[in-house]
């Protein structure tokens, strides 16, 4: 790096030595096939570089030496030396790659937060709607895409009229999955949702793990909508005076023609005008610590990264109950380790009969304070903790694992404990996107 600095004899040193190391790579490479002749022309034009070396001969008669060497090099390296452009560039990607793929196994493995489960301490994919009006332009999503990864999306239906949203007989809104890649490199699976506006239909693809029903429910707050989820769930109880169809729908692999509703919105859409324009911003990408944990038990309080594959539960499977096991990423808080007693009182988290300590998220949680919602009983189809005064014991070889944003979180309360053989690290350094939270990871 700073050879700039050195002198021209040390510089001739330095450039005789890799010449030498080339050499000695040259001679156990290709020993076999080397004749008798070509084998003593290269070990005499070695030993008379590696003695001008020694004796610290002047920088002219270093370059004579070398010289003298690569015309040897040159007559027995074969392709080795000299060596084309192409296959030392190969050279030097396939080392490239094979040090990065050791780096990723054993020490540092870089992570994407999929969803919020974790807020407001990482953040998951979040969004920011843009009007027809003030969406930026090219330069300004360049800039954004580079510094926040703000990717713009919207759907665009050429009638008028009032905007129209399919949801299923459940109450949500109704989406297929689709096969798609990321980057146009790695292959991924995305939610395609539809609109419609005049009896027009626009589609939409996202991320498959997006929220789209957050950002529908922000667009229609202006309407007077303030709860998407009380609109949604209405639709079971007036399917009857709304205007039903079929569509063809894509989960978990199985395709199938399912009823669904288009529920009126009043929003009313002029044609051309976008019936939705919104940016998603990245979730945040940081660094997992692989290493330690291969020393050092999980500590309570740490950001804990583990897979899915042996967590049995009917929830870690796709679809649900399916058989067919989810074998991915998760990124949640460590709050139990083995012989560990756990319970909630809302909004404190319990643990040995004591308010749990060891991260700043349990006490936030604990006040509700800093956007922290406090810890829950009570939720949806929630297994383990669910009532107030009930506790769990964390067996042997297993963790207890829940997310900090408590009311949004699909984590052990659901699905039970991660088996010890699960657990891959914790998290180190949030490295992208360049926003507040760049640095140490929480």
């Amino acid at each position: 790096m700073f050879g700039f600095l050195l002198s021209e004899e040390k510089k001739m040193r330095q450039n005789a030595a890799n010449w030498l190391h080339l050499a000695e790579k040259v001679y156990h490479y290709r020993r076999d096939q080397l004749n008798a002749g070509q084998e003593r022309e290269l070990q005499t034009a070695t030993s008379e570089l590696k003695v001008r070396l020694r004796d610290r001969a002047d920088a002219s008669r270093l370059k004579l030496a070398i010289e003298s060497l690569e015309r040897v090099l040159r007559n027995v390296g074969g392709r080795i030396y000299p060596m084309s452009t192409f296959v030392e560039n190969v050279e030097f990607f396939l080392v490239a790659a094979i040090v990065v793929l050791g780096l990723r196994a054993f020490f540092i493995q870089p992570f994407k937060i999929p969803t919020n489960s974790m807020w407001p301490s990482y953040y998951g994919m979040t969004h920011e709607l843009t009007a027809a009006d003030s969406a930026p332009g090219a330069v300004g999503r360049l800039w954004r895409f580079a510094t926040l990864g703000a990717r713009h999306y919207q759907a665009t239906v050429p009638a008028g009229g009032e905007l129209l949203i399919p949801v299923f007989g459940n109450g949500y809104m109704a989406y297929s999955e689709k096969t798609g890649r990321t980057a146009g490199i790695i292959p991924s699976t995305k939610r395609e949702y539809s609109f419609m506006v005049g009896g027009q239909v626009a589609t939409l693809t996202v991320p498959r793990d997006f929220d789209l029903e957050k950002v529908v429910d922000e667009l229609l707050s202006a309407q007077g909508y303030t709860n998407l989820r009380n609109l949604l769930g209405s639709i079971v109880a007036r399917k009857e005076s709304v205007r039903g169809s079929t569509m063809l729908i894509t989960q978990g692999g199985l395709r199938s023609e399912q009823s669904i509703y288009w529920l009126p919105t009043g929003r009313m859409v002029k044609a051309g005008e976008p019936a939705i324009s919104f940016d998603i911003l990245t979730g945040d990408m940081l660094f997992v610590d692989r290493l330690s944990y291969n020393f050092v038990r999980p500590r309570v309080g740490q950001g804990f990264v583990f897979r899915t594959g042996h967590i049995d539960s009917p929830l870690m499977e796709s679809p649900p109950g399916s058989g067919r096991q989810i074998d991915q990423y998760y990124i949640k808080r460590l709050v139990g380790v083995p012989d560990d007693t756990l319970e909630i009182r809302e909004p404190v988290l319990f643990r040995n009969g004591q308010p749990i300590t060891g991260a700043a998220a349990f006490a936030f949680n604990a006040l509700r304070q800093n956007r922290y919602p406090g810890y829950r009983n009570n939720q949806t189809g929630q297994k383990y903790l669910a009532a107030a005064g009930e506790r769990i014991t964390v067996p042997p070889r297993s963790y207890f694992a829940m997310g900090d944003n408590s009311a949004n979180s699909l984590d052990s309360r659901f699905w039970g404990v991660v088996p010890e053989k699960d657990v891959v690290g914790r998290p180190l350094f949030i490295y992208y996107p360049f926003s507040f939270r760049w640095g140490i990871a929480r």
